[in-house]
């Protein structure tokens, strides 16, 4: 089984933090009847931070199965491989 790293995980912290103002930041613009650009152009933001604190966090166990590749199953590298194809 990869279980993540505390330490990498401090910037995917930071930025799903940031993606959860950003979120917030779309729920108010559609509360107070803004633009649909507006709007979009905020959400795409959202969702690209999301997408790379996903990537970061499969990259970060990739990193791992490399260094412990002895310990790494089959069920391990599948597992890492559905998450990286979820993401894309």
């Amino acid at each position: 089984m990869v279980t993540l790293n505390t330490d990498d995980m401090t910037p995917v912290i930071n930025r799903l933090r940031r993606a959860q103002g950003q979120l917030g930041g779309v729920i108010r613009l559609i509360e107070e009847g803004r633009d649909c650009k507006d709007v979009v152009t905020q959400l795409a933001a959202v969702n690209r931070a999301l997408d790379r604190a996903g990537f970061a966090i499969v990259s970060s166990g990739m990193r791992q199965c490399m260094t412990e590749g002895e310990q790494m199953t089959a069920e391990d590298q599948a597992t890492m491989e559905k998450l990286f194809l979820t993401l894309a």
